[in-house]
């Protein structure tokens, strides 16, 4: 039996049928859920995972994507997400793998999957391999399809004191005047959490920049007499 195969099965054996509607409509998802909460959903696929170890990183990449573009029910992709970040593949995370995250992204396009991937992938690589990150992270920040942009926004959201603050902005930048509800966030998320390093740059770059009350109100959430 294949991984894909055996993940398939792990996540069948878990499911609860009877909660999978609730979660398909508070996902606003096409594809349809097996009815698999995460926590059990994390630890059939440690399992799976730690059983079944992968020889090569193209044997690996190709595992990931058989599962995402396979996948029949959401937790399939859910499962793609977590194979592409297991700890037995650490160090097969390079460049190499950028072409299977921009596929998950722009056909994940939402945020319960593309938000891991930006923050927990492509956020690694652009600590690893600035010199090749930086100018495509400007150059998704300035692209058509907005989840790239979000990804470009929420890529340093673990940096903290590491966060390249002139590559933050301008990613922000173009996004600025985007109405959407999901690059809005995406702002104030960002700052949001850059805030916590620190705050009074935030407060002032907030209060120089035109952007959204939506944005306006994430970034100063946790800043004391501004949320």
């Amino acid at each position: 039996m294949t991984l894909v195969e055996k993940v398939r099965l792990a996540l069948t054996e878990v499911a609860d049928p009877v909660r999978a509607p609730a979660m398909r409509a508070y996902m606003k998802s096409e594809m349809p859920f097996l009815g698999v909460p995460a926590v059990p959903r994390r630890a059939a696929l440690r399992r799976v995972f730690a059983e079944h170890r992968l020889e090569s990183a193209p044997v690996w990449r190709k595992a990931v994507l058989a599962l995402w573009r396979e996948a029949e029910y959401r937790e399939e992709r859910y499962a793609a997400v977590e194979l592409s970040g297991f700890r037995y593949y650490k160090s097969w995370q390079t460049l190499y793998t950028l072409p299977m995250y921009e596929e998950m992204i722009v056909t994940g396009a939402w945020w319960d999957l593309v938000d891991d991937i930006s923050v927990h992938r492509i956020g690694p690589l652009l600590r690893m391999f600035p010199e090749t990150m930086r100018p495509l992270m400007l150059e998704w920040s300035r692209d058509a399809d907005l989840w790239k942009r979000r990804t470009s926004i929420l890529c340093q959201n673990s940096f903290k004191d590491r966060t390249d603050l002139g590559l933050l902005y301008a990613c922000i930048e173009p996004s600025l005047s985007d109405i959407d509800f999901f690059a809005r966030k995406a702002i104030g998320w960002a700052l949001r959490e850059y805030a916590k390093t620190d705050p009074a740059e935030v407060v002032r770059y907030v209060d120089h920049h035109r952007i959204s009350g939506l944005s306006r109100r994430e970034a100063l959430r946790n800043i004391p007499g501004h949320g």
